[in-house]
């Protein structure tokens, strides 16, 4: 068993005690998906922050695997190895 590296966007701290990043022990093979839901164990509100009702990543938030964009890999479904950082990133309007 190893483990993955989840940093957490400055927004979503709150819904994880404040940590910037979350290690998470897991077994592979795994994806971004089990990754998350992981992650959202015991956190519904980061989990909505996170997906859409249909479990989908909302458009604003992007996540990152070893500095690839899922989103150009294959979303959800996107491996995730041992020893891997996962980035959330959520986009803020501003300027």
């Amino acid at each position: 068993m190893g483990s993955v590296s989840v940093l957490i966007p400055t927004l979503l701290r709150p819904l994880v005690e404040g940590r910037s990043e979350v290690v998470l022990p897991v077994e592979a093979p795994v994806t971004v998906g089990g990754v998350l839901d992981r992650l959202s164990e015991g956190r519904p509100l980061l989990n909505r922050k996170i997906r859409d009702e249909t479990g989908a990543l909302r458009r604003f938030v992007n996540i990152y695997v070893e500095g690839e964009d899922v989103r150009r890999l294959e979303l959800l479904d996107t491996p995730v190895e041992p020893g891997d950082t996962v980035m959330v990133i959520q986009s803020v309007a501003g300027g």
